[in-house]
């Protein structure tokens, strides 16, 4: 079969590789409909290995070269076991988090954060190919009227509604977002949807600021040319916001984040970042914030496809383009030279 395979940073090729092997009992095949190509794919085609392995990963026993790709959908052709409510024949979207299932946090449900564990396509070959391996526990039926395209988008969606929920947002709250790429749409959708009173978004790119303010957004701010941390507090009757989401990673803006945020607030780390923060103590302990590192989904996939399904969450627009997997090293390279161009790209190995 074909498969979009990183072999390190600037170096993806479509290659012909052997069709995955019979599941294991923790384990399915799905031939992928879509991949979403995240921003964690970016950084590994830019600069990684940093979540990719140079050697087997522990768990999955994968090593590189492999196939990127973690948000997709797909139809299952082979199960390792019987999966409640699943067969083949099914479209499917899958939680691509691998886990033992024995360990201290894989037996609380947080499955996530299981020391063994790994992502489909960072810690086993992905799903920028015709068929991949995926966790059988991961996979959620998609009703009739969840398209495949719209099901590889509730990843990231996933990603947006766990950090609310860790947040614990509550109706009236009001919240800044940083950052209006895919993660921080994916939280502004999910934080309508627990009912916030002020919506603000901090986001430099026009493009992006008028597309969140269609998707409800109280006010967008283009940080360059604005004190955004003025502005909402003054939005805020000079209290300021009870959560502040940062959607990007910036170590900088990590900092911001504890800064704007009111007394007693969450500041929420949602982005995938690298290096170090430094926050000053005095405004965590003497205004008593807290800070929140939030890590992609704690079974929050289904409740996605859930949403979708009853028509509460509509994420049509954070899909900006559909191609085809043959030209996914194209993609990648166009996707680094003009970040500006897309929110969030597909690419399907079954032709358009």
């Amino acid at each position: 079969m074909k498969a979009l395979r990183w072999h390190g940073a600037r170096d993806l090729r479509l290659e012909d590789v052997a069709e995955p092997p019979e599941p294991m009992p923790h384990e399915a095949v799905v031939e992928v409909s879509w991949c979403g190509v995240c921003g964690t794919d970016l950084h590994e085609f830019l600069e990684g290995p940093h979540m990719i392995r140079s050697g087997p990963h522990p768990f999955t026993g994968a090593s590189p070269p492999l196939a990127l790709g973690h948000e997709l959908s797909g139809t299952v052709v082979a199960l390792g076991a019987p999966a409640p409510g699943v067969e083949v024949g099914d479209r499917v979207t899958a939680d691509p988090c691998w886990r033992c299932g024995v360990c201290y946090w894989c037996t609380r449900g947080e499955y996530h954060l299981c020391p063994q564990g790994g992502s489909v396509g960072l810690a086993s070959p992905g799903a920028f190919a015709e068929r991949v391996t995926v966790p059988l526990a991961g996979l959620t039926r998609l009703p009739d009227n969840v398209d495949d395209g719209m099901a590889a988008v509730a990843e990231p969606l996933a990603v947006g509604l766990h950090a609310v929920t860790r947040a614990g947002l509550r109706p009236g709250d009001n919240v800044l977002v940083l950052g209006g790429g895919p993660i921080g749409v994916a939280v502004v959708l999910a934080a309508r949807l627990a009912g916030v009173a002020g919506l603000y978004v901090s986001e430099p790119l026009a493009g992006r600021r008028e597309m969140l303010l269609g998707l409800g957004v109280t006010e967008a701010f283009d940080p360059r040319e604005t004190d955004v941390r003025r502005e909402v507090f003054l939005r805020t009757g000079r209290i300021g916001p009870d959560a502040v989401f940062d959607a990007t990673g910036v170590p900088g803006l990590a900092s911001q984040a504890v800064a704007i945020v009111r007394r007693g607030g969450r500041a929420v780390l949602a982005g995938v970042g690298h290096g170090s923060v430094e926050f000053d103590m005095g405004q965590l302990v003497f205004y008593e914030r807290s800070v929140l590192g939030t890590l992609g989904y704690n079974f929050d996939i289904p409740r996605v496809i859930d949403l979708m399904s009853t028509g509460r969450l509509d994420a049509s627009a954070l899909i900006t383009g559909r191609f085809e997997l043959a030209a996914g090293a194209a993609v990648f390279e166009d996707l680094v030279a003009d970040r500006a161009r897309h929110l969030k790209v597909l690419l399907t190995p079954k032709g358009l």
